[in-house]
């Protein structure tokens, strides 16, 4: 029986290994958060009317808690600093979110197929968030271990 050696390829590691992958990945994962937090401050009414379009009342009140969410939860993920509270309310966030906005059970057609579709996306940015954390407490355990 052969064995293989665990872990990815080489040439996966080594790309993985540039400094610049991790805070570019960042980025990425809360690039709508971002974009979308500091569209509602800029558009506050706008967000309002969205908030209570999906039954949200009061709607500057959920529209507020939003942008702080939003943007305050991405700028922990970003600066790599309590990742679990940014990325927690960011997950907290896009559930609420999926839940209302996407409720495809009450849907048919191809709205229903929207809305189910959107709701597994939200799913998996959810995911995708609990791992930054795993990841973010493991590179801090990690370094607890080194300086010991």
């Amino acid at each position: 029986m052969t064995t293989t050696r665990p872990g990815n390829p080489s040439w996966i590691a080594a790309l993985l290994s540039w400094p610049w992958v991790a805070p570019a990945l960042r980025v990425a994962l809360v690039s709508a958060y971002l974009v979308g937090g500091v569209d509602k401050l800029m558009h506050f009414h706008d967000a309002i009317l969205e908030q209570e379009h999906f039954g949200l009342h009061p709607g500057w009140w959920w529209a507020a808690i939003t942008i702080v969410v939003e943007l305050g939860g991405s700028l922990c993920v970003l600066v790599n600093r309590w990742v679990w509270l940014g990325a927690g309310g960011l997950g907290v966030l896009t559930a609420v979110a999926m839940l209302v906005a996407n409720d495809f059970w009450n849907l048919a057609g191809p709205a229903r197929f929207m809305a189910l579709n959107s709701f597994f996306e939200h799913l998996g940015l959810i995911a995708a968030l609990v791992m930054v954390t795993q990841l973010a407490d493991r590179r801090a355990v990690a370094k607890k271990s080194l300086s010991l």
